[in-house]
């Protein structure tokens, strides 16, 4: 089964996260299938994450299982693609 979860690849105490689908058999920080965004959780910015949504949607429609991290950002990338042709 195909999970979307981060990948750590920051520095000790600055942490730098890529978004990932990856065999929920592999370690955390292992293989991966695809990287489909990067997660900046020290960031200031109110965006603090770039996700290639029309990928992750993909993932999502042959059955991968996003943590809620991951699940809590592409919400957020849904809300802000839906808003964004308003503006």
């Amino acid at each position: 089964m195909v999970r979307l979860r981060l990948k750590r690849i920051g520095a000790k105490n600055n942490p730098v996260f890529r978004i990932v689908a990856a065999d929920q058999r592999s370690p955390r920080d292992g293989k991966f299938i695809e990287e489909l965004g990067t997660y900046h959780p020290k960031d200031a910015k109110a965006v603090n994450f770039t996700l290639k949504l029309e990928r992750a949607e993909y993932w999502l429609k042959v059955g991968a299982q996003p943590s809620d991290t991951v699940a809590s950002m592409i919400k957020k990338a849904r809300k802000a693609a839906a808003e964004a042709p308003a503006a």
